[in-house]
């Protein structure tokens, strides 16, 4: 005798989708790749984990490349523990099997961007568009304001391995941020104690932003997507109480008094 089991679906809710934000990495490869990666390479090893468990797009914008081109690439990228969550600016003959999605409605602000929203101006920066789940509802048109610049206050310190990121506008550490530890902000840092880890300001693509610490011994400076490594800061600023801020393509350091 066999014995027949029915199975009937009874909870008619529908599943429910939401939209959210993340912060990527948008690293922009150029031709040839061979010097690129070298200057990766470098990066990384003045900064120990710096990719570590960060998602991270690639904008291939104006690179004249193949679909091989672009396997050895990710290969390349794979193999040094760089994972890539989605492509930009590539052609939809590019993106091959097994490849990363092709990704839309991110805005380039250096090395890191946040996700499309109603913030001015990767960034870093990143790099996905969130969807409503009340799509179905239209706004009327309407005039934007301009959107007032706000501040975070941490008043704990930053320990090794923690991220602080708020895109939105300044970030104040009352302590100290720790080696391996690292701030992310779309405006000015402010850090009243040592700054021993990574300090990356204007990642919305906030040219003026700045970077203000009590001591200076930061394994990684950043503003606007370009940034700066311990052998490449003056000696003499080295625990000192120094502002940085960035200068056409230069980043600049200068004492406190």
């Amino acid at each position: 005798m066999t014995k027949t089991t029915a199975k009937t679906l009874t909870d008619t809710r529908p599943i429910r989708l939401k939209g959210r934000s993340f912060l990527a990495l948008v690293l922009s490869p150029e031709l040839p790749f061979s010097n690129w990666l070298e200057r990766l390479d470098d990066l990384a090893a003045r900064s120990t984990g710096f990719f570590l468990g960060r998602p991270i797009v690639l904008d291939l914008e104006g690179l004249d490349i193949t679909q091989a081109d672009l396997k050895d690439l990710l290969g390349e990228l794979g193999e040094r523990g760089v994972r890539v969550m989605g492509l930009e600016g590539a052609r939809g003959s590019l993106i091959g099997a097994n490849m990363p999605p092709l990704m839309k409605g991110g805005r380039p602000a250096g090395d890191i961007e946040p996700e499309a929203s109603a913030a001015p101006a990767a960034q870093t920066g990143a790099a996905a568009a969130a969807s409503d789940d009340k799509a179905d509802k239209k706004p009327e048109p309407r005039a934007e304001a301009p959107r007032a610049v706000s501040s975070i206050v941490i008043a704990e310190p930053v320990r090794s391995g923690q991220s602080i990121v708020f895109p939105e506008g300044d970030v104040t550490i009352l302590g100290s941020v720790a080696s391996g530890a690292e701030v992310v902000a779309g405006g000015s840092i402010h850090i009243y104690g040592t700054l021993r880890g990574r300090a990356l300001a204007g990642s919305i693509g906030n040219a003026t932003a700045r970077i203000f610490c009590s001591k200076l011994e930061a394994e990684l400076l950043a503003i606007d997507g370009l940034y700066k490594m311990p052998d490449d800061m003056d000696p003499k600023h080295r625990g000192q109480p120094v502002t940085v801020w960035l200068e056409g393509d230069t980043i600049k350091a200068e004492r406190l008094a």
